[in-house]
Formats: C-alpha cells, sequence, structure tokens
C-alpha cells in the first residue's frame, strides 16, 4: 500500500448516458482552428488545425457552474464535440464540451510568442455534457451555442477540416493516446465574450446539450 504524503486528489471524471458507470478522464486534447470559418475570424485566411492541451481537472461536469476566472476582461465561449477514448485506445462515446479560453491572456500570448497554458488551460475551463457511447449519431449534426437565449455560434461537423478519426490519427503521431483521454475538436464560427450570470446552452444533433451558468467569483 503507497504511503502518499497527502491524499491524491480525486480521479476527473464525467457521467455515461445511460448507465451508472462513470468516464475516468485521463488528460484532454484540444484541436486549433478545425473549422474554416472560425479560423478566418481569428485572422487566419487558411490555417492548419493544430493542438493544444488542458489538465484533466479543468473538466466541469454538467450541471455544476463554473466561476467566472480571475486575471481576465475577456472570457469566450467556444462549443465543440468531445471524443472519449475508450479501452481499446478508439473513440468510445461522443459529449457535447465547451472550451473556456481567457481570449485577453491568449492575445499577449500570442504578440509574445509564448504559449497558451494561462489562456487555455485554467481551472473549469472545460465544462462538458455526459458521454454518449457508441457511433456519433449524425456525423453532419447541426453543433450550436446561445447565451441567454440569444444565438451566438452555428455550424455543422461536417464542416471539421480533420473529421474525428483524422483527428484522433494525428494525436497519435504526437503521443500515447490511451483510454479516458478527451479531445476537443475545434469551434466552429462566432465565439464571443461570456459575463457573470450568462446561461450556456451548447448543442450538438443526437447528444445531450450542455447546459450552465458562469457564477460570479
Amino acid at each position: 500500500m503507497t504511503d502518499w504524503l497527502f491524499d491524491p486528489a480525486p480521479t476527473p471524471s464525467l457521467p455515461i448516458r445511460g448507465s451508472a458507470q462513470r468516464f475516468p478522464v485521463r488528460r484532454i486534447l484540444c484541436v486549433g482552428q478545425n473549422y474554416a470559418a472560425h479560423a478566418r475570424e481569428m485572422g487566419h485566411e487558411r490555417a492548419e488545425p493544430f493542438f493544444f492541451t488542458k489538465p484533466a481537472d479543468a473538466v466541469v461536469v454538467d450541471g455544476v457552474d463554473p466561476v467566472f476566472p480571475g486575471a481576465t476582461a475577456n472570457l469566450h465561449h467556444e462549443v465543440e464535440l468531445v471524443c472519449a477514448v475508450g479501452a481499446d485506445g478508439e473513440i468510445a462515446g461522443w459529449a457535447v464540451g465547451c472550451d473556456l479560453t481567457r481570449r485577453d491572456l491568449q492575445a499577449a500570448a500570442k504578440d509574445k510568442g509564448r504559449p497558451w497554458d494561462a489562456a487555455k488551460g485554467f481551472d473549469q475551463s472545460a465544462p462538458c455534457g455526459p458521454i454518449t457511447l457508441g457511433a456519433l449519431p449524425d456525423p453532419a449534426a447541426p453543433i450550436a451555442l446561445s447565451v441567454n437565449g440569444e444565438a451566438r455560434q452555428s455550424g455543422r461537423l461536417d464542416d471539421m477540416v480533420w473529421n474525428p478519426e483524422e483527428i484522433l490519427a494525428k494525436a497519435r503521431t504526437l503521443w500515447d493516446v490511451r483510454a479516458g483521454d478527451l479531445i476537443f475538436t475545434g469551434t466552429p464560427e462566432g465565439v464571443g465574450p461570456l459575463q457573470p450570470g450568462d446561461r450556456v446552452e451548447a448543442s450538438i444533433g443526437g447528444l445531450q446539450p450542455l447546459v450552465f451558468t458562469v457564477t460570479p467569483r
């Protein structure tokens, strides 16, 4: 039995739709600029998608409201399809996620050629809905996000530059992808700011929607 200096942190996990089991989260890989229209709104006309990461404990389970983070005046929403990697190293399920981004910190990091960790990998930066196991219900499903009932983001999954299987294949060239990995697959155009008290509703056809309210600090 291991004699820990202090008790280890609990394993982050997500509920599985229709099951009492939970999905243990090992790490979070994210794809940037995987929708051409979003790449353009970020100032890149012909951007190639790329990866960045978030820590596993950035996950916020559906039904828990994330707290508006410190050190930012420009928190942005980015709705995403999330792939959940199963025991065989393949995609075992899917969920609706939201990549929260401290856009002002990201812009400052870009200007100085520095990493994005503080902009993307902060606490509670990855709200995620329950996982639906099996095949993706509709590979061309609509993906959308609204804030306080106002539509902000809208697109289709088949607008992706890299589809989920291509993303998984490319991720394997960079990491030993294993069970428990989550992959956020990119966001359509329409990203924008959130304020404390805003209610966010994110949806992808065939998956359980993600709903949360940004809580004031």
